[in-house]
């Protein structure tokens, strides 16, 4: 697996006021909620716990993170 440098940090209170979406092909309770935060940076978090933690991608990190997704890099089975 590729590792892509990701130093990103955002203030807390920019994570509360960012503009949080839900995929429209989310289940019912497996959900995650993505936001841009500035101009250079996108939040991750778990729709179920909206004050846990968040990961945050830079866009090739991002870039990277979806591609991953997409060949199936993350799945479970």
């Amino acid at each position: 697996m590729n590792e892509i440098r990701n130093n990103v940090s955002v203030p807390a209170r920019q994570l509360a006021d960012a503009p949080w979406r839900k995929s429209t092909r989310s289940q019912t309770s497996n959900c995650v909620e993505v936001a841009p935060v500035g101009a250079a940076a996108i939040a991750l978090r778990d729709s179920k716990d909206p004050q846990g933690p968040v990961l945050l991608f830079n866009r090739a990190g991002w870039l990277g993170f979806i591609a991953g997704a997409k060949e199936g890099q993350f799945d479970l089975n």
